[in-house]
C-alpha cells in the first residue's frame, strides 16, 4: 500500500467514500457528530460583526450551519482537496446557504491563501490524515493565514482513555463500520482505513503540542471521555510573512 499520509492516496480515499461519508460519519461517532460539531466551536464569543472566517477540510460542509449560527455575518470560506466532497458542498451551498459560501478545491499544505487574512479557522475531523511532519505544515499555515488574535479550533475522533470505551469503540469502528462501508460503497477497505488512521492518531494531544510549538496559544480539550478530542486557541503575535494572494 502507498504511504497513507500521502495527499493523492487520502484524496483518492475521500472521493471514494464521498456519496456515503455523512451518513457514515454520524454512524461512526453514534451520532455525536452533529453535537461536536457545534461544541468544538464554543470558544469562540458568538458575533454578528462581519468576520472572514475559513473552515479547513471541510468535507461537504457539515460545519456550516454550527458556524453561521455562531458568527451569523461571517464572509464563510471552506477548503478541501477532494473534487468529490466538494460536488456535494457545493450543492449545499446552492440549496441552503444561498451560493454565499466560498468553495476552494486547495490542498492546505500547499495553498494560495492569504496572509493575516482570518479571524477564525475552524476544522473537524480532519486531523487524523496528517503524519507529523505535515501536522507541523498545518500549523505554520493556520498561524500565517489567521491575523493577529485570529482564533482557532479543531477537533478529532479519537481513541478513548477508557478501556472499555476503547475496545468497544476499536471492535465498532474496526469491524462494524467496514460492513455497513461494504453496503454502502460495495467494499469495506475505505471504511477500514478511518479506523487505521484514528487508531494511529491516538489523540489530539500531539497535534496540539505541535501548534503550540508553532507559537500559537493552544488549549487542548477533551469530548465524551475521550471519544473526541481537539484544542483551540489564538494567534497572539504578528506573522511576518510575505503575504500570499489568491
Amino acid at each position: 500500500m502507498d504511504n497513507i499520509y500521502n495527499p493523492e492516496y487520502v484524496k483518492g480515499l475521500f472521493n471514494r467514500m464521498s456519496s456515503s461519508y455523512e451518513r457514515m460519519n454520524y454512524i461512526t461517532s453514534f451520532g455525536f457528530s452533529i453535537r461536536w460539531r457545534s461544541q468544538f466551536l464554543n470558544s469562540f464569543n458568538q458575533t454578528d460583526k462581519k468576520v472572514e472566517v475559513i473552515d479547513l477540510l471541510t468535507g461537504m460542509g457539515e460545519t456550516w450551519q454550527s458556524t453561521k449560527h455562531k458568527l451569523p455575518n461571517s464572509n464563510l470560506t471552506v477548503l478541501d482537496f477532494s473534487e468529490e466532497m466538494l460536488k456535494y458542498a457545493k450543492q449545499k451551498s446552492r440549496e441552503k446557504f444561498n451560493n454565499e459560501v466560498i468553495i476552494l478545491q486547495q490542498d492546505i499544505l500547499q495553498n494560495h491563501l492569504k496572509s493575516n487574512h482570518y479571524d477564525f479557522v475552524t476544522c473537524a475531523f480532519g486531523l487524523k490524515t496528517f503524519n507529523k511532519e505535515q501536522l507541523e505544515i498545518l500549523a505554520h499555515e493556520v498561524k500565517r493565514i489567521l491575523k493577529t488574535g485570529g482564533q482557532f479550533s479543531f477537533i478529532e475522533v479519537s481513541k478513548p482513555n477508557n478501556k472499555f470505551l476503547k475496545a468497544l469503540y476499536g471492535f465498532y469502528l474496526g469491524k462494524v463500520i467496514p460492513i455497513l462501508g461494504s453496503l454502502l460503497l460495495g467494499g469495506p477497505e475505505e471504511y477500514k482505513m478511518l479506523w487505521r488512521y484514528t487508531d494511529q492518531f491516538g489523540n489530539a494531544k500531539k497535534a496540539n503540542n505541535i501548534f503550540t510549538k508553532a507559537g500559537l496559544k493552544t488549549e487542548f480539550i477533551s469530548y465524551f471521555y475521550g471519544c473526541a478530542t481537539g484544542f483551540y486557541g489564538q494567534k497572539t503575535t504578528p506573522e511576518n510573512d510575505r503575504s500570499k494572494t489568491q
